[in-house]
């Protein structure tokens, strides 16, 4: 087993790095992969850049050079759902790309061309892991469709639409390419967010503040998960 772990900033993979035992750093296509040890495991961490582009080229990286068997995109999202807030983890058991769009052709919107699917599944072997480690550590969670897109969504209109559509619980801008990139080469892949936003322009605090402690849990969750793989 080889565990690639995937982060759009920073802040969401910053402390996973600083853990790692043995640590190499190979710089790819304008990446930098930190390979080594984390609790026991094989891994590779990157900070893949934001959007859908980076986070693919970063996931068919570690799959072609560095040989992962399983990938977790790990950081933070915008809530969907009423029942998830600021600091609870939103746990993908699919993932679908909600500004995907050939509809003008006659395709549903979010189809994706070539596979013929709009919601990409995920690892429901990683998704459980997940949720019995958001379990002991008194972590609420929800589980469900998680919307990746070129955008940030900050519009009520735009989050209504988005939950109308496809059922989704949380949004974010890499998840999606990630999860396809996974799903055409065979490989085990978990999303999992701490939610840092209401996905609707309001906010109880300053949002990097928010993201920082959004980011603190998901990595807290994502090295529990790795120790438990």
């Amino acid at each position: 087993m080889k565990i690639g772990i995937i982060g759009a900033m920073s802040v969401e993979v910053d402390a996973l790095k600083a853990k790692l035992a043995e640590c190499e750093t190979v710089r790819v296509s304008g990446v930098d992969f930190f390979c080594g040890n984390l609790a026991g495991k094989d891994v590779v961490v990157a900070q893949c850049g934001i959007g859908k582009v980076f986070a693919a080229i970063c996931a068919q990286t570690m799959i072609l050079r560095f040989g992962v068997t399983h990938i977790i995109n790990t950081g933070v999202a915008g809530t969907l759902s009423e029942k998830l807030s600021i600091l609870d983890v939103a746990i993908a058991d699919g993932v679908v790309q909600h500004d995907m769009d050939t509809s003008p052709i006659g395709d549903p919107v979010g189809l994706i061309s070539g596979i013929n699917k709009i919601v990409l599944p995920t690892s429901d072997y990683m998704a459980k892991i997940a949720a019995d480690v958001a379990g002991e550590l008194g972590v609420k969670y929800g589980r469900g469709i998680i919307a990746s897109g070129d955008q940030f969504i900050s519009s009520a209109d735009r989050k209504r639409y988005i939950v109308d559509k496809f059922g989704a619980v949380a949004c974010e801008m890499e998840g999606a390419a990630i999860g396809h990139v996974c799903y055409v080469n065979g490989i085990e892949c978990l999303i999992v967010r701490a939610i840092s936003d209401s996905a609707s322009g309001e906010a109880t605090m300053e949002y990097p503040q928010m993201v920082a402690l959004a980011a603190e849990q998901s990595i807290k969750m994502t090295e529990r998960i790795i120790q438990s793989l």
